[in-house]
């Protein structure tokens, strides 16, 4: 168990990013020109059947390095901008993205179905409605959260009327912070806390048990999604939250509100977002939709991937829904 800061590349504060412009690159015209020319030839075959055989794509080789690497041995994410959504459409858009995936790793299920490609967009509902919808099914604002597997990809299809401002966050700066000022609850969030499955699980657990942080391998891990420890309240034989455990939770939570911990973006259609999900927090402000179907909405296509370079794994990772296919994929 950890009890003070870790030195750590991943460890890094928004309001400094925010003047830098190296965590976000133009994809080349020759790169772009390779996608194009696989979208082209692949238009109308399923994107589910297709494999890394099937995008040839020598130039954007490269791109994909510097993603894994920059996930693994550097800050821990990628803003990728310029990918011509609007030439592709949105079939040719999901055959790109899921091209990309393949150079990058391999997709994992998103949910208790298996699907392997999310569509985040707003379906009309709210958290709380019924115990299975999540918050990337809705238009609310969403807290710092991490998704599954080793990272995620977001590709930006279009965006709404107003609002939705991405929101990134260092996990790892946050922990620093919080075993600077307040050690021992530092300690409390590597211990066993309670999350809400929403009745995602595979073997239909409605609660999976493990604690926030874990320091595994020499590596600092993060697993958070506050609001699924609070729903999981609800359950009977769910313990309470310790006083150390709310106090913990309270302390954490504000240290991601702090100003300057964030570093907030306005997405473009045709971006693309690559982020550890070990060590990269995420979340969103809220946002609308223009009324009617012709209208602007905001609609982005999500992958969840196991990459080749990816860390030591904590052993009780695979029991839990993110990360349990990435353990069996990589650690068994």
């Amino acid at each position: 168990m950890l009890t003070g800061p870790v030195d750590d590349p991943a460890a890094w504060r928004g309001d400094t990013l925010a003047r830098a412009v190296d965590w976000q690159a133009v994809v080349p015209e020759h790169e772009v020109a390779e996608l194009d020319a696989c979208v082209r030839a692949l238009k109308g075959r399923s994107y589910l059947e297709l494999t890394r055989d099937d995008f040839p794509v020598r130039a954007l080789l490269s791109t994909c390095k510097a993603i894994l690497d920059t996930m693994e041995q550097g800050r821990g994410f990628m803003l990728l901008r310029g990918l011509p959504v609007a030439r592709w459409g949105e079939e040719g858009t999901r055959i790109a993205l899921w091209g990309l995936g393949t150079h990058l790793g391999w997709a994992e299920p998103q949910d208790g179905a298996g699907n392997r490609m999310h569509d985040v967009r707003d379906i009309g509902q709210t958290f709380g409605s019924n115990d299975t919808i999540r918050y990337f099914q809705t238009n609310q604002a969403i807290e710092f959260h991490n998704d599954g597997a080793d990272i995620f990809a977001l590709l930006c299809l279009s965006c709404g009327r107003e609002g939705g401002r991405s929101r990134l966050l260092s996990a790892v700066e946050v922990f620093n912070e919080l075993a600077r000022r307040r050690p021992e609850l530092a300690q409390a969030l590597q211990e066993d806390f309670h999350f809400d499955a929403r009745g995602q699980h595979p073997d239909g657990a409605r609660c999976q048990v493990h604690p926030v942080y874990t320091h595994h391998a020499g590596k600092l891990n993060v697993l958070l999604k506050t609001a699924y420890i609070h729903s999981a309240q609800r359950f009977p034989d769910v313990p309470p939250l310790t006083e150390r455990q709310s106090d913990a939770l309270g302390e954490l939570n504000a240290l991601l509100e702090e100003d300057g911990m964030a570093l907030e973006f306005d997405p473009r259609p045709g971006d693309m977002l690559v982020a550890s999900n070990h060590v990269v927090l995420h979340g969103r402000t809220a946002y609308s939709d223009a009324p009617g179907p012709q209208g602007p909405s905001r609609h982005m296509l999500r992958l969840w991937l196991t990459i080749p370079n990816g860390r030591p794994l904590p052993p009780h990772y695979a029991q839990t829904r993110e990360f349990g296919p990435t353990y069996a994929r990589r650690m068994t």
